[in-house]
């Protein structure tokens, strides 16, 4: 099992950016798929974007795809989001996740642990 603390969330204009962070505790972060989930208030919670245990292969969500970069630091055991161009429907929750099996890795149910959320607003 890993533990996973989300930072970096806040409020933010239309057109900025935000870093997420997500630290992980326990064993062998670097043997886990990670990935990035959101829910915005009343909705499912949504794949973002996830990556690969050795940070080579990575996968997003059309919605993101080319203003959001995930990435990793096996060394420090931490997670990275970076969010760029952010629009007012990036509104959400955001959740870190991992993934022991490394299967499916766009699915939730795919992943075994989550971090609590880290809240992220984007004004108008």
């Amino acid at each position: 099992q890993v533990q996973l603390v989300e930072s970096g969330g806040g409020l933010v204009q239309a057109g900025g950016s935000l870093r997420l962070s997500c630290a992980a505790s326990g064993r062998a972060f670097g043997n886990y798929a990670m990935g990035w989930f959101r829910q915005a208030p009343g909705q499912v919670r949504d794949f973002v974007a996830a990556i690969t245990w050795s940070g080579l292969i990575t996968y997003y969500a059309d919605s993101v795809k080319g203003r959001f970069t995930i990435s990793r630091d096996n060394t420090k055991n931490t997670l990275y989001l970076q969010m760029n161009s952010q629009k007012p429907e990036d509104t959400a929750v955001y959740y870190c996740a991992a993934n022991r099996a490394q299967r499916n890795i766009k699915l939730g149910p795919s992943y075994d642990d989550w971090g609590q959320g880290t809240q992220v607003t984007v004004s108008s």
